[in-house]
């Protein structure tokens, strides 16, 4: 589907009146109120190693990390904004009874997990299981957005392009894509090249780059012995390589809230690629600055900016997102966009010292700031739980 196609879409396109229309002073006033109260607690990932984590430390198909730093970045922007009561705790078997000891209101969930298959849906299920209201996705939706290939599935059944791909589980020894009907039902008789990587995961860790089919065997039995989960193969995709954050249409400008009459998307950028990089690399190994992400220009850069744009909010609706998300995307040799895939908790590092986020990087195009991005995000999910999930907020509704 071409972004034109995408833009003519009616069930794209509808105006659709979000949550309480207009009542955004209402919502002001709730979080004044829940401001002098709220007990919140930021949620970052358990380390299995530590004395009560866990009852015994399995493996980890997800590259582990614990996003404790930014964990304190959000937590000491929220004091900013005004939340009397903030505390940092683990995600880790002891969660519930650290919420307790805290009698915290409310859970900002920035955690990928701890250990074992799908950890970043661990978190949520446990906040559903406390009766404990949360910013983040559903157990579901972190799910599907953090297994590549479900979500890529989820993007093919809305028409939604996407790279050509292969799943791949080789449990029973040296993989041959030519006796793979999967394989060959995507790829036929083309050699290359592809990129192969987890099905969950971050940073472009275990991603490879494979020239031709040969090398394939060899590129999908090192990831596989590396994670033990599905892999997955992937047309490489020659052209430029973008991103694009979209979250809820609440949002804060100077510390106002706003309500949008659509999803806020912003940080519309081109990564730059060096000469001889295929992908991307880690930002685990080359942080994110203003040299690796351009910005790209409202004016020269209009037409790419709305077929970003187009798809963004497509991916949105169709998916059902509720919450922030950055979505990679890449085009291909004739410069047709197609999504890669959407980080379901994109870096929410505080900008510092040169090193920003490829969320926070488009910042100030709306006037925005890094706290004005974290108010955001806690006041478009309050917006929803007071509306849409009172019967899951009674601890946040007490307050006000």
């Amino acid at each position: 589907m071409s972004a034109a196609m995408l833009r003519k879409n009616p069930q794209v396109e509808e105006k659709k009146v979000y949550r309480r229309a207009g009542r955004i002073q209402e919502l002001e006033h709730q979080i004044e109120r829940m401001f002098l109260r709220l007990r919140l607690a930021v949620v970052f990932g358990g380390n299995k190693s530590a004395e009560g984590a866990v009852i015994e430390a399995t493996g980890n198909p997800r590259s582990w990390k614990s996003y404790e730093t930014v964990a304190r970045d959000i937590a000491a922007s929220m004091v900013r904004a005004g939340c009397k009561e903030v505390s940092l705790m683990p995600d880790d078997m002891r969660l519930g009874e650290s919420l307790r000891e805290h009698d915290a209101h409310l859970a900002w969930l920035k955690t990928g997990g701890v250990q074992g298959h799908c950890s970043v849906a661990h978190a949520p299920a446990m906040m559903e299981l406390f009766g404990i209201p949360y910013i983040g996705h559903d157990p579901m939706m972190a799910g599907i957005l953090d297994s590549k290939h479900v979500f890529k599935r989820q993007l093919r059944s809305a028409g939604l392009p996407t790279a050509a791909f292969a799943i791949v589980l080789p449990e029973a020894g040296h993989y041959c894509p030519e006796e793979d009907p999967v394989f060959m039902n995507a790829f036929g008789e083309a050699e290359g090249p592809f990129i192969v990587k987890p099905v969950s995961g971050r940073a472009s860790l275990n991603v490879m780059y494979v020239d031709k089919r040969a090398d394939l065997a060899a590129a999908v039995e090192d990831v596989y012995g590396k994670t033990r989960n599905f892999v997955l193969i992937e047309q490489y995709l020659s052209g430029a390589e973008y991103c694009v954050a979209i979250g809820g249409p609440v949002i804060s400008r100077g510390g106002t809230l706003e309500r949008l009459e659509k999803p806020f998307i912003f940080s519309p950028l081109e990564r730059v690629l060096d000469a001889d990089e295929k992908i991307f690399t880690s930002m685990d190994v080359k942080p994110i600055s203003g040299e690796r992400a351009r910005l790209l220009d409202p004016v020269k850069d209009a037409r790419v900016r709305g077929e970003l744009e187009a798809l963004a909010l497509a991916v949105w609706r169709q998916l059902g997102i509720e919450t922030l998300v950055r979505l990679d995307i890449r085009a291909d040799a004739h410069g047709r966009l197609h999504v890669l895939e959407a980080n379901p908790k994109p870096d929410l590092k505080a900008p510092a010292n040169g090193v920003t986020s490829l969320v926070s990087i488009g910042l100030s195009e709306f006037g925005m700031t890094y706290d004005d991005l974290i108010l955001s995000i806690f006041a478009d999910r309050m917006d929803m739980l007071l509306s849409e999930r009172r019967g899951t907020a009674d601890r946040l509704i007490r307050l006000i």
